[in-house]
């Protein structure tokens, strides 16, 4: 699947559309990703992962998009968070990178809210991981995720309700390992897929957890 800027613009909001879902909670830590994405001319454009490394007390050794949570001595938008992340764990200088839309906020199990932004880095950018958060930088194919056969759901429960878990294992031919993306990760780019190319990767009877889904399950656990 070939790049075409106008076709993701039509389908994603600004990132200041009072149409984009922005979520609030004190319960949760606001934080960005960058969904980094490398145009290609003659090939499918590719995705910008990062395995991150066992450091740190979240997220450790999972599959992610460059991002963190929201430093308020630093920056003065969730924006900043996405594009300081993006150069502390790849390199990337902010200046380096096009950011041409949002998706939805949504919020993690690990009590986050999430605002994704979809940003444009060149093919011929350099990127260099940190070497204390970052195991591994990977671009994979847009056609890969696509792929269903790369694809798989589990549900988890929670009480009386059901919630899924996406995965995709990507084998890896220059190093020859697989990296499993799984969880928001997955679930933003299933997101992604669905909302611009109408392509339906999970379940469609599966749905993520709410605010308030997440808020009971913490409390069910204590």
């Amino acid at each position: 699947m070939n790049f075409n800027e106008n076709l993701i613009r039509k389908k994603i909001y600004p990132c200041d559309s009072h149409s984009r879902t922005s979520l609030n909670d004190s319960f949760f830590t606001k934080a960005a990703v960058l969904f980094s994405i490398i145009p290609h001319v003659n090939k499918p454009y590719e995705l910008i992962l990062i395995h991150r490394s066992n450091m740190g007390t979240r997220h450790r050794g999972e599959m992610s998009f460059p991002g963190g949570k929201f430093e308020p001595e630093v920056d003065k938008s969730l924006k900043d968070t996405a594009l300081r992340e993006t150069e502390e764990e790849i390199g990337v200088p902010r200046s380096n990178v096009r950011i041409i839309g949002c998706l939805d906020d949504f919020p993690t199990i690990s009590k986050f809210i999430v605002t994704p932004f979809l940003g444009l880095i060149s093919n011929n950018q350099k990127l260099k991981r940190d070497e204390r958060e970052v195991q591994k930088i990977l671009k994979v194919p847009i056609d890969f995720f696509i792929n269903k056969i790369n694809f798989t759901e589990q549900e988890f429960s929670v009480a009386d309700e059901k919630f899924p878990v996406f995965y995709f294992n990507y084998f890896n031919e220059e190093n020859g390992q697989t990296y499993t993306i799984w969880g928001a990760t997955a679930f933003l780019i299933t997101h992604f897929l669905e909302l611009v190319y109408n392509v339906q990767i999970g379940s469609r009877k599966a749905r993520r957890p709410t605010l308030d889904d997440i808020i009971r399950r913490h409390q069910y656990l204590k």
